[in-house]
């Protein structure tokens, strides 16, 4: 091998190198996340798309929701923390009646802020004492309508929304909610159909059950909290079912 050759073969050794590193640094860079407030600059450039829970000002992507900002490729996303619900509109959620005022009804939907359901986003026609229909302690399964800057507004003017009578509340992470639900509902069917509960998942992690009796009800939360500590095992469903036939633990 000649001087030139030997020369040419180190250079792409280099080049080899140094591409090699950079991926490195790529990869490195990809995975580190920070914590971030609604507003705060994540990055800047157009060759950057906004994903959940972020949007584009200008040539800035920027938060949209608490949480840990996250870099890959091209993509930029907000991971929302543990434990946070941040409602988008459209989510139905179960939420506990906490003040009344003269129009409505101050809703503590377990988020970083209170939401309100007005008179004319009630069910039906209200005249009087507006405790004869819904207190303070009642639980109420209601639609997110409106995000406004000042807080969230809800609904119950859609079948199966509404004052919530009887039954248990439990309280599970809300990123655990798609688990509990499973595709095409067909987790919380097979939850449904072995506690003969009714049940009802709001996306805020608030969830009600109800039964003939008592048993039945401590039945399905143990079961939809096997599901949620058990939810990032593969092949969940059997797993459930062999939980109802006493196989599993």
């Amino acid at each position: 091998m000649t001087a030139k050759e030997t020369g040419e073969k180190m250079e792409e050794e280099n080049e080899e190198e140094i591409i090699e590193n950079n991926e490195i640094e790529e990869v490195k860079e990809e995975k580190k996340r920070e914590i971030t407030i609604p507003g705060e600059k994540i990055v800047s450039g157009k060759e950057y798309l906004p994903g959940d829970g972020t949007r584009r000002e200008n040539d800035d992507i920027v938060a949209g929701r608490f949480g840990l900002a996250d870099i890959s490729g091209r993509l930029v996303r907000v991971i929302p923390l543990s434990g946070i619900f941040m409602p988008r509109l459209g989510n139905v959620i179960i939420g506990r009646v906490v003040d009344i005022t003269f129009n409505g009804w101050i809703i503590d939907m377990n988020a970083p802020y209170l939401a309100f359901l007005s008179l004319m986003e009630f069910s039906r026609y209200v005249r009087g004492d507006l405790t004869e229909h819904m207190d303070i302690g009642d639980m109420v399964v209601a639609k997110v309508y409106a995000i406004k800057h000042k807080g969230i507004d809800l609904t119950v003017k859609s079948r199966g929304l509404g004052k919530l009578e009887g039954g248990m509340i439990i309280y599970i992470n809300s990123n655990k909610v798609p688990r509990v639900i499973g595709r095409e509902g067909s987790m919380i069917k097979l939850i449904k159909d072995n506690t003969n509960c009714e049940i009802v998942v709001g996306q805020n992690g608030v969830v009600w059950i109800s039964g003939d009796n008592v048993e039945n009800e401590l039945k399905a939360k143990e079961a939809i909290m096997f599901v949620v500590n058990k939810s990032y095992v593969g092949g969940l469903t059997e797993k459930v079912k062999e939980y109802f036939e006493g196989g599993e633990k």
